[in-house]
């Protein structure tokens, strides 16, 4: 009886818990998932490709607006993507995330010469959607360096800039191309 017990306990704790990661990973659905994941409706995905993002150690990451429509509904989407080594990091910003991305970025750099001028060892600042994209500059030993963090989790999912006017452009184009497309 009393195996029988520890048993019966030890299913309901399983189940329990169980139950809780998966609510748990369905908070954790990005918009582009929730847009792009709804069932009975066909889903309908279509690229334009945009110039890139020129990164600090020579590489280039690939952008792109990705148009989705599911069923009636349209939603379009600032796509930054990173080749790995191992694995590809993709950014998808929703555009009202997009305009407050670029409202972010025109905030951290009227700061950045502000936290240059507190001379610190190291520094950081950033601004991050709902998502979990994040775009910021740290300050390491009086350089700026630039970053665009594509997704919350992983690894290599980074990318490192230089000049803060390749990430304008970029952001500056995308919104121009969906701009376009909802005419």
């Amino acid at each position: 009886m009393k195996n029988y017990l520890i048993i019966l306990l030890f299913i309901a704790t399983t189940v329990t818990f169980s139950q809780e990661t998966k609510k748990e990973l369905e908070k954790e659905k990005t918009k582009i998932d929730a847009f792009a994941s709804k069932t009975g409706s066909i889903i309908k995905l279509t690229d334009y490709k945009l110039s890139g993002i020129k990164t600090l150690y020579g590489g280039l990451s690939e952008t792109r607006i990705r148009k989705i429509n599911s069923g009636s509904l349209v939603s379009y989407f600032f796509q930054i993507e990173k080749q790995g080594k191992y694995s590809t990091s993709t950014a998808s910003i929703e555009y009202s995330d997009l305009l407050e991305v670029i409202k972010a970025i025109n905030s951290l750099k009227s700061e950045v010469e502000k936290d240059l001028a507190t001379n610190p060892e190291y520094l950081e600042n950033k601004f991050t959607t709902v998502d979990g994209f994040k775009i910021g500059y740290m300050i390491n030993k009086g350089k700026t360096t630039w970053f665009l963090q594509l997704e919350k989790y992983g690894s290599d999912n980074t990318i490192f800039i230089e000049n803060l006017q390749i990430v304008e452009k970029a952001f500056e184009e995308a919104k121009i191309k969906i701009d376009e497309l909802k005419k």
